[in-house]
């Protein structure tokens, strides 16, 4: 691996102006990889004076066909790359190295996703004339014109790093906004990688584009979101720091896009076969269950109780997991202690309320290093309990039982988040009539996978605001202003 250690500011790879640095750690192995550079609150000033600037002074945010060029230059930059950063991205997040590839969201495909912006933005309409209007005698022909919102904060998570990062800055970029992208500590590779590949392969203006890695994320992170050089704050994270930033923000009245938690519901209803539909619930093991869509609820019919049991004794035992170089395992490790011991917390929260434990519970006895969490599934829970109200980030699974398709309904409902759910069911007329009742920004039915470039992502409830990805993505990142001359 070749990691970029150093921040990127103003068009420059730098270092940290204190010289600061700190560890970055694989979660798999426990071992520390290497340095990356920590930002003081000096780094940060640098990085938004710099966006400004760009913002303010440069056509960045008018000339559409320099743009465009620039994002293809970017993502060549990015697949010339791509066998060194799989390795990276897979390092730090502790992905199995299969799921970085074509076919999981930690690298190559996010890559790929580029095309869908690029591909769009030739064709948008930044103005419309909405024709003549008469108000008080005088006649006005009107324009609607779309612009860059300005400067964005992009504050991302540590769970599929690369992905978000471009989910958020390739738009943003795209809209003619400039970007301060600070990422979580665990995973600052993934986004130290794109300063390097701006500099190198691009022709972004310097300050358009910057990238500030520390390992407080309070201290440069609240800098960032309260300085009012900053139109906009688009973040990914938990509900619990989405809010304090909706409040932050809301002291300059900053536009926010907020992508938040999630405790989705899978519904199997009575007619479904679950033979086939349960196989779905190894989802939860998915990249060690740190995903805020990943369906971590399970509704099942009270009636099929006794078969979904014996089903989920025998699926679970296909998880394979604690080889990082795998191309077929799903399953990593947790990102940190601090988020191995939050899940175990969790388990025993779970044990302690009722709930009973079918499998797993505790570390493998078997991985003598690396953040792993058995995957674990509980029955006997009941809707009110903490593993079915709070959002774990671990590969543990609450099974629920329902009386009735209303219930059902209900019970996926009550809950505060509203990010995705699923529907299983041999009608598909009645699973789509059941999707359209959820709360839910995003809903697959019977084993359909809304994941794409083109399709919009977010949630309703204390999942967020707004969207991401598709066209409402690029839309986020627009202001709209109407323009009327008097004729």
């Amino acid at each position: 691996m070749n990691p970029e250690s150093r921040l990127f500011i103003d068009g420059e790879l730098c270092e940290a102006s204190a010289g600061r640095v700190y560890p970055n750690l694989n979660p798999a192995t426990e071992e520390v990889m290497g340095q990356v550079a920590d930002a003081t609150p000096e780094d940060m000033e640098r990085a938004i004076a710099a966006a400004r600037r760009a913002f303010d002074t440069t056509d960045w945010p008018t000339n559409h066909a320099f743009r465009l060029e620039c994002l293809k230059q970017l993502k060549a930059g990015l697949l010339d790359g791509l066998e060194d950063f799989k390795a990276q991205i897979a390092a730090e997040t502790g992905s199995p190295l299969g799921i970085c590839g074509s076919g999981g969201p930690q690298c190559e495909v996010p890559i790929s996703f580029m095309d869908f912006t690029i591909g769009e933005l030739p064709n948008f309409q930044w103005s419309r004339d909405i024709g003549e209007s008469e108000m008080m005698g005088m006649k006005s022909r009107r324009l609607v014109e779309k612009e860059a919102v300005g400067v964005v904060a992009c504050v991302t998570p540590w769970n599929v790093p690369l992905q978000i990062n471009l989910a958020k800055c390739v738009p943003a970029l795209a809209a003619g906004c400039t970007v301060v992208l600070k990422p979580a500590p665990d995973t600052p590779w993934a986004a130290t990688l794109l300063g390097r590949v701006v500099k190198e392969c691009t022709d972004i203006p310097p300050g358009v584009f910057n990238v500030v890695t520390a390992s407080d994320p309070r201290e440069v992170g609240e800098q960032l979101v309260s300085d009012p050089r900053v139109d906009m704050v688009s973040f990914t994270g938990s509900t619990a720091v989405g809010k304090h930033i909706m409040a932050t923000a809301a002291q300059t009245v900053k536009k926010v896009f907020l992508e938040l938690g999630g405790k989705s519901a899978n519904i199997m209803l009575d007619d479904a076969d679950l033979s086939q539909s349960l196989l779905s619930a190894l989802g939860v093991c998915f990249h060690a269950g740190q995903g805020c869509a990943i369906q971590t609820r399970l509704l099942i019919p009270r009636s099929r109780q006794a078969e979904v049991e014996e089903l989920l004794k025998t699926y679970f035992t296909f998880i394979e997991y604690g080889d990082p170089s795998s191309d077929s395992q799903i399953m990593g490790a947790l990102v940190n202690a601090k988020q191995r011991e939050r899940v175990l917390a969790y388990i025993e929260k779970g044990k302690a309320e009722g709930a009973r434990l079918l499998l797993g519970g505790g570390k493998p006895a078997q991985l003598e290093k690396g953040f792993y969490v058995e995957p674990t599934v509980f029955m006997d829970v009941t809707n009110d309990m903490t593993i079915a109200r709070e959002e774990i980030f671990g590969p543990v699974l609450a099974v629920i039982a329902y009386d009735d398709e209303e219930d059902a309904i209900r019970i996926a409902n009550d809950s505060d988040y509203g990010l995705s759910a699923g529907v299983w069911s041999a009608d598909e007329a009645r699973a789509l009539s059941v999707a359209r009742r959820l709360r839910s920004g995003t809903v697959c039915v019977n084993g359909g996978n809304f994941y794409a470039a083109d399709a919009p992502f977010g949630g309703y409830k204390q999942s967020g605001v707004g969207r991401e990805m598709g066209p409402e993505g690029f839309e986020e990142y627009l202001e709209t202003k109407t323009i009327a001359v008097g004729v």
